[in-house]
């Protein structure tokens, strides 16, 4: 990006500015709503782009792609919108300066995007946009088609809205490019602790700073889970979580604890994920991956097979190829995942040694898909709340999340907005 292509884009941004301000608050929501109506549904040419383009692109199979979609924008509507606006920020005339507690955004909005699944981009995108704020989108190196089919849909709606999105890639090695980027009055990143921190330390106080870190989830079944007339549903609800986007996602569970004092319930668990998961390999097959990957799930595969060779109650459950892997392990101790639809089942005896099992991963825990714990749900509950999850569902909607689904236990709206309180 050389300097005229970057003065172009400031003089775009004021433009926008004005124009936004100029807007009623209502015909602004009103368009996004006809955005969010547009990608919920399946044979709109935005769904179609999305469908078709981002297998390649990103590497998700074409099946997995379309149920992802599907499952991920099915609660997404103009209403849920309007749901989301008046929940966070109350009535709409609040931003029309007409009650005495005025909200605005900033004067512009740079968005630093990371990973693959589209859903976060969109809303990424539209929530600055409610608050007039001009928005300014560096595409993830994983996904540049998503940000451009919104900024299309957009642009196609209204000109002059779409006018007010700007999607602008650059070179991360690119430094001009991005200090002039970072130079917006609200900045909102996403990736690896170490990414942002590093975009923190790059900022001045002044600046607004939303950062979207490492997060990850996980699935807590209770003794019912593993009952006969319940673990074929369960598994197979857990099945579609892991498989939708390869889990790669912060919502994708990456490991299954199981509350329960016969060991034995933990093979009967890991049996009955392997075998749903062999089946959600042929309704939604796994996308590419690397050589490294690949080399990473086989390793984890091996080291386990030594573990239960030298007598450790652990087993191995997998594909012929790197398509699915279930490990029942022998405890809870932290090991790595390669991901890529590669479970490990963690048995633990009581509700104490599974609160010292997810201690370490507090700071990180996204969203826990729990079941199976019947009266003692809501001491559960209590207990994932203290540790910090955002999010506490049921297994198989882990990838469905409502619109204003509270991110890092925070709003969509409120980090990317300010308050005044007028007391005239």
């Amino acid at each position: 990006m050389n300097a005229a292509e970057r003065i172009k884009i400031q003089k775009n941004v004021c433009d926008a500015r004005r124009y936004l301000l100029e807007q009623p608050t209502q015909k602004i929501v009103e368009c996004l709503s006809r955005v969010l109506d547009d990608l919920r549904d399946p044979q709109s040419a935005a769904r179609i782009t999305l469908a078709g383009e981002l297998p390649s692109a990103v590497g998700f199979s074409p099946e997995t792609t379309r149920e992802g979609l599907a499952r991920g924008f099915a609660a997404w509507n103009g209403a849920t919108l309007r749901q989301l606006i008046e929940r966070e920020l109350g009535p709409l005339d609040k931003m029309d300066q007409t009650s005495s507690c005025r909200v605005s955004g900033f004067d512009s909005t740079a968005i630093l995007l990371a990973g693959a699944i589209p859903m976060p981009t969109i809303l990424a995108m539209l929530a600055p946009l409610v608050l007039r704020s001009p928005v300014l989108v560096k595409p993830s190196t994983h996904d540049s088609v998503t940000p451009r089919v919104f900024a299309k849909i957009l642009s196609a709606l209204d000109p002059d809205l779409g006018s007010c999105v700007q999607v602008v890639p650059f070179a991360s090695t690119d430094h001009d490019a991005l200090t002039a980027f970072l130079a917006a009055p609200c900045i909102v990143a996403t990736g690896s602790d170490t990414t942002i921190q590093n975009i923190a330390s790059m900022l001045h106080p002044t600046q607004r700073f939303v950062g979207y870190g490492h997060r990850l989830s996980v699935a807590i079944l209770g003794p019912d889970a593993v009952s006969s007339s319940n673990i074929t549903r369960i598994a197979n609800g857990i099945a579609l979580d892991v498989a939708l986007w390869d889990q790669l996602g912060c919502l994708s569970p990456v490991g299954i604890y199981l509350v329960h004092d016969d060991p034995d319930a933990a093979n009967r668990l890991a049996n009955a994920l392997a075998q749903a998961l062999r089946k959600a390999e042929g309704d939604w097959p796994r996308g590419r991956i690397d050589a490294k990957t690949a080399a990473q799930i086989a390793q984890e595969r091996a080291e386990a097979e030594m573990r239960s060779a030298a007598g450790k109650s652990v087993h191995v459950y997998s594909s012929s190829g790197t398509g699915w892997t279930v490990i029942r392990e022998e405890d809870a101790t932290p090991r790595a995942n390669p991901l890529h639809r590669f479970l490990r089942v963690a048995p633990v005896r009581d509700i104490h040694q599974l609160k010292q099992a997810l201690l370490p991963l507090s700071p990180h825990l996204a969203a826990v898909a729990l079941d199976g714990f019947g009266a003692a749900t809501p001491s559960l509950v209590r207990m994932l709340v203290e540790l910090g999850a955002s999010r506490i569902c049921l297994p198989g909607t882990m990838q469905s999340p409502p619109l204003a689904w509270h991110h890092d236990n925070r709003g969509v709206l409120t980090p990317l907005a300010r308050f005044t309180d007028l007391e005239l």
